[in-house]
C-alpha cells in the first residue's frame, strides 16, 4: 500500500505544526483560538499515527500502542489543568473519567445503536466480547469512582496514600487481563462473526514497514505538541468555564469529549457499515482504557507530588453511574440491538450533559 494512501497532508502537517504555534505563541483570544484548533489537530494526528503503527505490528502489541497513545494525551491534558489549577483542580481526574464514561457508554454507544438500527433495522454482535468489557468496565468504575465515598481511612471522597496506590495497582491489572483475553487467548470472542468476518474493510492491508516508521516518528512529534500545547491553553479553558458560570466539572467533560472524538467517529462509521462488533469493541475499549490506565498514571503522579486527588462521584453521578451500567448491561445482553436501545442511552445522556451545567 503506497505511503500517500496511508498518511495523508493534514497528518503530516499537523505536527510540525503544532511546535510552530507554539514557538509562535502570544496572548489573546485570536491566538488562543488558533492554539486550540492545533491541539486538536495533533490529537486526532496523533491517534492516526498510532493506529497505522498498531495496524502494522499487529495484536497484542497494536491494542497498547493505541491505548497508550489516548492515555498519554489525557493525562497530559489532565496533568497540565491540575498544575494550573493548584488545590481546586483535584476532582479534574474524577471528572474527566466520568465524563469518558458517560459520553461513551451513552452518548457513542447510543448514537451508534441508533444509527445503525436506523439504516439497518437489527443489528447482532458477539455477546461474549462485550459482556467481557462490561463486567471489567463495572469493576472498575465503582472501585475509582464509588468505593472512595465509602472508606474511612481518609478524609473526604478520597483515597489514603496506600488505598490509592492499590486501587491504581488493581486498576492496571484488571485492564492488563482484559488486554490479554481480547488480543490473546479468546480474541475470537472479540471478531465479527459470519459474513462480517470477511468484511474487506475490517481486514485492509497492513501499511508498509517505511510508512510505520514514519508513523512512529510523527507519533512521538504529535505528543509532544499534544502536552505542551495543552500546557499553554489550561488557563484559558479554566478561565472560559469559570467566566461562562458553568461547574468545574465541564472542564473534565470538554478533555473526555476531545480525546475521544477519533475513536467516536470510527465507531460510528463501523456501526452504519453495520459492523455494529467493531464500533462495540471501539467504545469499550476507550472507556477502559481511560480508567484502566489513566487512574493509575494520575495516582502515581498525585502521590509522587503529593496532589490531593478527589475520585468519589457525588450521589447525583452515582445515580447517573449506576443507571449507564444497569442500562447498558440489559441493551447489550441479548447480542442484537434496535434503535429503542439507542434512543434510551441518548436521553440519559442528554440528562448527564444537562445535570452538569445545572446540577
Amino acid at each position: 500500500m503506497p505511503l500517500k494512501t496511508l498518511l495523508s497532508a493534514w497528518t503530516w502537517l499537523a505536527p510540525p505544526l503544532g511546535w510552530l504555534l507554539l514557538l509562535g505563541a502570544g496572548s489573546g483570544g485570536a491566538m488562543n483560538v488558533v492554539l486550540a484548533g492545533g491541539l486538536i489537530a495533533c490529537v486526532l494526528a496523533a491517534v492516526h499515527h498510532a493506529e497505522v503503527v498498531a495496524h502494522k505490528i499487529g495484536e497484542p502489541y497494536g491494542t497498547l500502542v493505541l491505548a497508550v497513545a489516548v492515555t498519554v494525551i489525557e493525562v497530559a491534558l489532565i496533568v497540565s489543568l491540575m498544575l494550573s489549577g493548584g488545590p481546586e483542580a483535584s476532582g479534574l481526574a474524577r471528572d474527566t473519567v466520568f465524563a469518558a464514561i458517560m459520553i461513551i457508554l451513552n452518548g457513542l454507544v447510543g448514537l451508534c445503536l441508533l444509527l445503525g438500527a436506523a439504516r439497518h433495522l437489527e443489528q447482532r454482535f458477539g455477546q461474549a466480547g462485550v459482556s467481557a468489557g462490561l463486567a471489567t468496565l463495572a469493576a472498575l468504575a465503582v472501585l475509582t469512582l464509588v468505593l472512595p465515598n465509602y472508606t474511612t481511612t481518609a478524609p473526604g471522597p478520597a483515597y489514603s496514600g496506600s488505598q490509592l496506590a492499590f486501587v491504581g495497582l488493581v486498576s492496571l491489572v484488571l485492564y492488563g487481563v482484559y488486554v490479554l483475553i481480547q488480543t490473546v487467548r479468546h480474541r475470537d470472542y472479540f471478531l465479527p462473526s459470519g459474513a462480517l468476518a470477511h468484511d474487506e474493510e475490517a481486514h485492509a492491508a497492513p501499511p508498509s514497514v517505511m510508512a510505520a516508521w514514519v508513523s512512529l516518528g510523527l507519533l512521538v512529534v504529535s505528543l509532544g505538541a499534544v502536552v505542551l500545547l495543552a500546557k499553554s491553553l489550561a488557563p484559558t479553558l479554566e478561565a472560559a468555564v469559570a467566566n461562562a458560570g458553568a461547574p468545574k466539572a465541564v472542564v473534565g467533560v470538554i478533555i473526555a469529549a476531545l480525546v475521544l472524538a477519533p475513536e467516536s467517529l470510527a465507531a460510528v462509521r463501523a456501526a452504519r457499515a453495520n459492523r455494529l462488533q467493531t464500533s462495540l469493541n471501539l467504545a469499550l475499549g476507550s472507556a477502559l482504557a481511560s480508567i484502566g490506565l489513566t487512574i493509575p498514571v494520575v495516582a502515581a503522579v498525585s502521590l509522587h507530588m503529593g496532589w490531593p486527588l478527589s475520585l468519589g462521584l457525588d450521589a447525583k453521578s452515582t445515580v447517573l453511574l449506576m443507571l449507564t451500567l444497569i442500562v447498558t448491561t440489559l441493551s447489550l445482553g441479548v447480542g442484537r440491538t434496535t434503535v429503542l436501545q439507542g434512543v434510551v442511552h441518548l436521553v440519559i445522556f442528554a440528562v448527564y450533559l444537562f445535570t452538569t451545567v445545572v446540577p
